[in-house]
């Protein structure tokens, strides 16, 4: 690396670090699993809690990996047919393995053993203009409340630079984070990487590389998931909005993740790209929901301010929040399976809250089950989210009458809205009941989140009052689409640059099938001292077991 390309990076690191002719990328170390000299060690979270404490010479090593990384993102990034191809079936471009290895040296060193290997793209319009983008992404804190369904927690190890003129021009950290999905069935994947951030003429560029062969005999934690140059390449275009190109490259290990969902994980649908676009397009067209100045549409005109819009538009984002954080497989959890009566199994959780503002005092039993269904996620999802279709499937709703009393929309999109849901149970006389109903979707996953609420709290955020203040135990759906029996194969037709890719064994239920999560949670006890008993875990099985058989025959697929 010369002096010229180090001076592109701009920052006061690089500024710090002695320019000299190096090969040193070419001494990273390779891990393997199967490595002797690779030990079980600290976990990652572990690691994350110290900072790495560079060496010169591991400082231009560092630099180099970034531009290295960087200038593989951007090319990556702009190519098109051999490198990406397009599989119609998912309308997702995944990249030819084969011809990568042809193009690209892997700068991370080969594959480890055992591992997958992950890598989707995917560009769309976002409603954040680029700069706006780039302080989110790093930014830790920003960055992890911006995909808090897909971030269980994350954390900056440490900042290694900034840039001269422009902080974020130039930037460069280490960041450690634990991704999940809204399933207990599919592990998290911890990762930890090197992050740098770069405009190029006009465009950012903000690229992640794992940072584990910087040293000899890294930790195994350190292996289970590596990142080879991903992230993404950002335009500004006109009114505010941004055109995204974001690439998802790792090799892990998925061992742990249920039979039903390897498809979905191995083709790399679970975590790819288009999981994270969507998201990011959702969460911005929130914001601009919440800063609209327009009032939300109400059956009661009393009810219509933008306060009280903003206050139940943060609850739900909250509710929803919460559910995702509580169902996923994070670490900090332990899932406990049980086979069930009706499904092949589910798993329990005990939860104390403690001092907690927005989650009722006490033992918290939480459970979910995740379920293969014969429909599409677009009709599944419709179904749920209906309120007109809420009695036949919710036992609590059975034989009342659900009328949506409050309707927020967060989207142009279908479903994509908050509700505010009375029920009137006949046997319950003249008293009803509300619940406050999430619905979000996009082209890689749907939540249906919804929970009671107290008539005085919610009264109160209608009026544009604290959301914080209100307590709810969130129970829902998460809804992912199927990849099973739809193994691609190329065909070698050619069509805009790509070659596509069609299906082996393909038939119209494989390709309309979803991947259904349900959870609910359920107060055992305001007293923490309290005892789980077998009742209350037959209860909540028998809840569970209820509403998969009265899903499956409302759509017809029992």
């Amino acid at each position: 690396m010369d002096a010229e390309v180090l001076n592109l990076l701009g920052s006061q690191f690089v500024q710090t670090v002695p320019v000299v002719p190096s090969n040193t990328l070419n001494g990273l170390i390779q891990p393997s699993f199967s490595s002797n000299n690779s030990r079980p060690g600290p976990s990652v979270a572990e690691i994350a809690a110290h900072p790495l404490c560079l060496t010169d010479s591991e400082k231009l090593m560092v630099v180099e990996l970034a531009v290295a990384a960087m200038e593989e993102l951007a090319q990556i990034a702009q190519a098109v047919e051999p490198l990406w191809m397009l599989d119609l079936n998912s309308n997702i471009e995944i990249l030819d393995k084969q011809e990568y290895q042809r193009q690209f040296k892997n700068i991370i060193g080969p594959t480890v053993n055992g591992a997958t290997v992950e890598a989707t793209r995917e560009t769309d319009m976002v409603m954040m203009d680029a700069h706006s983008l780039i302080e989110t992404f790093m930014d830790v804190d920003l960055w992890a409340q911006m995909f808090s369904l897909i971030i269980s927690r994350a954390q900056r190890v440490e900042t290694l630079a900034t840039g001269s003129v422009d902080p974020l021009d130039g930037a460069m950290q280490v960041v450690y984070a634990e991704l999940q999905l809204p399933t207990p069935f599919i592990p998290t994947r911890e990762v930890y990487f090197l992050r740098y951030s770069k405009r190029l003429e006009h465009q950012w560029l903000v690229v992640d590389i794992c940072v584990d062969s910087l040293r000899a005999n890294p930790p195994l934690s350190l292996l289970k998931c590596r990142k080879r140059p991903s992230g993404c390449v950002l335009e500004q275009t006109a009114n505010g909005y941004s055109k995204i190109t974001w690439v998802e490259h790792v090799e892990v290990d998925n061992i742990g993740v249920h039979p039903i969902y390897h498809s979905l994980v191995n083709s790399g649908m679970g975590f790819g790209a288009q999981l994270w676009v969507g998201t990011l397009q959702r969460q911005c067209k929130l914001i601009a929901n919440l800063l609209a100045k327009r009032n939300f549409s109400s059956k009661d005109t009393v009810l219509s301010n933008k306060e009280g819009r903003a206050s139940m538009l943060k609850l739900a984002e909250r509710m929803s929040n919460n559910f995702c954080a509580g169902v996923s497989a994070a670490t900090k959890h332990s899932w406990i399976t049980l086979s069930g009566s009706g499904t092949d199994e589910f798993k329990v959780v005990i939860r104390e809250s403690i001092d907690d503002p927005g989650r009722p005092p006490g033992v918290v039993l939480s459970a979910a089950t995740s379920l293969r269904l014969p429909v599409s996620p677009e009709r599944l999802f419709h179904f749920l989210c209906d309120h007109n279709c809420r009695t036949e499937w919710d036992i609590l709703s059975n034989m009342g009458m659900v009328e949506e009393t409050v309707h927020v929309s967060k989207g142009d999109s279908f479903g994509n809205s908050v509700s505010l849901l009375k029920v009137n149970s006949p046997s319950s006389g003249s008293s009803s009941s509300l619940i406050l109903q999430d619905c979000s979707s996009d082209k890689s996953c749907s939540l249906v989140v919804y929970a009671l609420v107290d008539v005085d709290a919610m009264k109160a955020v209608l009026n544009g009052g604290d959301p914080d203040a209100v307590t709810l135990l969130p129970s829902g759906f998460a809804i992912l689409p199927d990849r099973h029996a739809l193994s691609p194969c190329i065909n070698h037709v050619r069509n805009s640059g790509y070659r596509k890719l069609s299906s082996m064994g393909h038939n119209s239920e494989n390709s309309h099938a979803s991947l259904l999560t349900m959870a609910f949670q359920i107060l055992v006890d305001h007293e923490l001292s309290a005892k789980l008993s077998l009742e209350s875990v037959a209860t909540i099985n028998n809840l569970i077991s209820s509403t998969v058989t009265r899903i499956k025959r409302a759509l017809l697929c029992e």
